[in-house]
């Protein structure tokens, strides 16, 4: 049973995953950040477009007869495409981040996926949450950011997981994350039973229980943590003073809260959220439009504000999706499961434009767009340029970088 892996978690949505030989190893020495502009106070915003978002719908080849071929009803049409030059454009709910773009602001990396793909929800989202499309790993790649940068301890807030559970991404070793679906709801079950808690610590600090287990103490841990973390967290936000005004989609109160973190420098460096679902086999145009069109708003609001408390140059979004969609669409008016998709990188500090291949609908992969830039490589960049850490230990490898950053 040596190095078996648990999950420990609390209501607050807290969770790590640790290994059992590191448990209660010595934490690594802290090693400082390159000496990057402005790295210190940088942070990146994870926005996961859940589902499998169809990259031809969002960013369109509305120069390509083919895709208006094999997609009569669901094609988006010329004349309401966001055109960015003769060949590609956005989808016109997509208005935000147009503007954005000819701002300079927003970097589109097309046909992005790695090899031999996996269809299915579950497998190719921890694919894209673990960087491992070859073997099973049990943390993510910004858990094992986080574990290798060595964070203070003291601070709860390092990074943040604005969802229910907190994501395989964010799973690590040795450091905590926690999960917050909204600051309303942040608190622990305990905190509504007064006995309960007690009964749980009473009970974990018993010497007369007929067992010892050598994690209860790593389990207390986290549950101070949890407890402590929820009382501080609307504390430490409450003297931010939004500046947009955000629409009111989960998407927006998500991107709100972000703002509000960064904003009152908690030293946070990850902020995790999502959006979605894209998982759409039926009846597509009108739920992807939709998401996409709140997607957008939600990030012009968030820029916004950003830029009115001067921090826009210190928050770079990445998106990512678990894949694209099939080139043609199905007998149901959607599309199916299929591969290769764009990702956005967005922010003041991103060398705006069109980067990697764009899709090519003839030389296809049985029906999918092939994948022409490695996830991985854009996950290298983010490390190595925004984040300021060596990528080959965290992404088991070595990827080729792209020139998204000024």
């Amino acid at each position: 049973m040596r190095r078996r892996n648990f999950l420990l978690g609390s209501t607050s949505g807290l969770a790590v995953v640790a290994n059992a030989d590191h448990v209660f190893a010595r934490a690594l020495a802290q090693t400082p950040l390159p000496g990057l502009p402005g790295g210190a106070d940088r942070c990146l915003v994870l926005i996961n477009l859940a589902g499998g978002n169809d990259g031809l719908n969002c960013v369109v080849p509305h120069g390509n007869d083919r895709y208006y071929q094999l997609r009569p009803a669901l094609a988006i049409d010329r004349k309401d495409v966001l055109a960015i030059d003769a060949n590609v454009g956005l989808n016109p709910g997509m208005q935000s981040v147009k503007a954005l773009y000819d701002k300079g602001m927003v970097a589109i990396v097309q046909s992005v996926g790695y090899p031999d793909p996996d269809h299915s929800h579950f497998r190719s989202t921890e694919i894209w949450q673990t960087a491992a499309p070859d073997r099973y790993e049990h943390t993510g790649w910004l858990g094992r950011y986080f574990d290798q940068a060595g964070p203070e301890r003291e601070n709860l807030f390092k990074g943040v997981a604005i969802s229910k559970v907190l994501p395989e991404v964010l799973v690590s070793e040795r450091t905590d994350i926690p999960a917050v679906p909204g600051l309303g709801d942040y608190v622990m079950m305990a905190d509504r039973n007064v006995a309960a808690r007690g009964a749980f610590s009473r009970e974990a600090t018993d010497s007369h229980l007929p067992f010892a287990s050598p994690y209860l103490a790593h389990v207390m841990e986290i549950e101070a943590n949890a407890q402590r973390s929820s009382e501080e967290l609307p504390k430490l936000v409450a003297g931010y003073k939004t500046q947009a005004s955000y629409p009111a989609t989960g998407l927006g109160r998500s991107l709100a809260l972000a703002a509000q973190i960064v904003g009152s420098n908690l030293g946070t460096k990850v902020i995790y959220v999502e959006h979605g679902s894209f998982d759409t086999h039926v009846s597509q145009k009108m739920t992807q439009n939709t998401l996409l069109m709140q997607f957008s708003n939600a990030i012009g609001a968030f820029y916004d504000d950003l830029r009115a408390h001067g921090n826009e140059r210190r928050v770079l979004t990445l998106t990512f999706s678990e894949f694209g969609r099939r080139i043609e669409e199905n007998g149901s008016r959607g599309t199916d499961h299929g591969e290769a998709s764009p990702l956005f990188l967005i922010g003041g500090g991103v060398k705006g434009g069109l980067y990697g291949t764009l899709p090519d609908l003839s030389a296809t992969n049985m029906g999918n767009v092939r994948y022409t830039t490695d996830f991985r490589s854009v996950y290298a960049t983010v490390l190595e340029r925004w984040l300021g850490r060596s990528s080959a230990t965290l992404l088991r490898g070595s990827f080729s970088q792209l020139p998204v950053f000024v």
